[in-house]
């Protein structure tokens, strides 16, 4: 059998699983929006006294000012009106709410990621540091996000610290766990052996680390740093709701959910998805070149 190469071989492989997977949340998503939309048209009806057709109930579903579930189409429309049709400047615009974001997002992923891999490096190379520092940065992670924010909103702006570090610093917090477990996980991925001979040809621990250890954990560094940068956006936009921000995806959400504006609620939490999307690419990308110098396969 003859096999699929070029444009058939990305179809088959790439396109048609994913799509089958879109359709069929697209499907769900307009089935469910029919459901929770339809009690408002049927009190409606009811209050003027009139019969609603199915027909005419479903299309009324799909076009309420303030649904419970917005559909598909409406979310999109919302995002080109607040994308296309808006200065990038204005406040208004998505993209402009979406940058604000994205700032304390790379920030604090940056800060994040420094200090997972600083404490990576004092674990693998301190017993003490392991014993006495990995159950502290598990525990870190138990306590909910929505507890800690407030508190380091409130403290940072006592000492007179706001706008983008309060923000970034959520962030960090999220994102540094799991570079922290990855990179213990890598540079400690070395085999004995391997350990062993650097250590007949009398390596220093410097030589060790930089030509053994830290190739190895490049891999398990860039696949932490895919869910790092992914809950980095999450801390940013967790940080925005409880300073009552007036930019931001945060904010985007919070304006929606006290004006009942649920197409705009949608329309932010479909721009911080893509938004995640697309930084986990970029990451992926340059976990690709990186590779591809290293002289590793993928």
């Amino acid at each position: 059998m003859k096999e699929r190469t070029g444009i058939s071989s990305f179809l088959f492989d790439r396109f048609l699983p994913i799509g089958s997977v879109v359709v069929v949340i697209l499907a769900a998503w307009y089935a469910f929006a029919v459901f929770m939309n339809a009690q408002f048209e049927l009190d409606q009806a009811a209050r003027a006294n009139t019969e609603i057709s199915a027909t005419q109930l479903v299309k009324n579903t799909m076009a309420q000012e303030r649904p419970v579930l917005p559909a598909p189409h409406q979310v999109a429309n919302e995002i080109w009106k607040t994308t296309a049709l808006k200065k990038i400047t204005s406040k208004r615009s998505l993209v402009y709410h979406s940058w604000v974001t994205i700032s304390s997002t790379l920030l604090g992923f940056v800060m994040g990621t420094g200090l997972g891999i600083l404490l990576a490096v004092l674990i693998v190379h301190s017993n003490v540091l392991d014993k006495s520092l990995m159950p502290w940065i598990i525990t870190s992670q138990t306590i909910p996000i929505l507890a800690v924010a407030p508190m380091i909103i409130v403290v940072l702006n006592a000492v007179g610290i706001s706008g983008l570090l309060p923000k970034s610093l959520i962030s960090a917090y999220l994102s540094f766990f799991p570079v922290a477990v990855g990179m213990v996980k890598g540079l400690r991925s070395p085999d004995l052996m391997h350990l062993d001979l650097m250590r007949t040809y009398n390596a220093s621990r410097s030589q060790i680390f930089w030509k053994l250890r830290w190739p190895s954990a490049v891999p398990f560094l860039f696949t932490s740093m895919k869910v790092a940068v992914a809950i980095s956006l999450v801390g940013a936009i967790v940080g925005e709701l409880p300073t009552g921000a007036v930019a931001g995806l945060g904010a985007r959400l919070l304006t929606g959910s006290y004006y009942g504006q649920t197409i705009q609620i949608w329309s932010a939490l479909i721009a911080a998805a893509a938004l995640a999307a697309v930084l986990v690419m970029l990451v992926d990308l340059a976990s690709r070149i990186v590779s591809g110098r290293m002289g590793m396969v993928r």
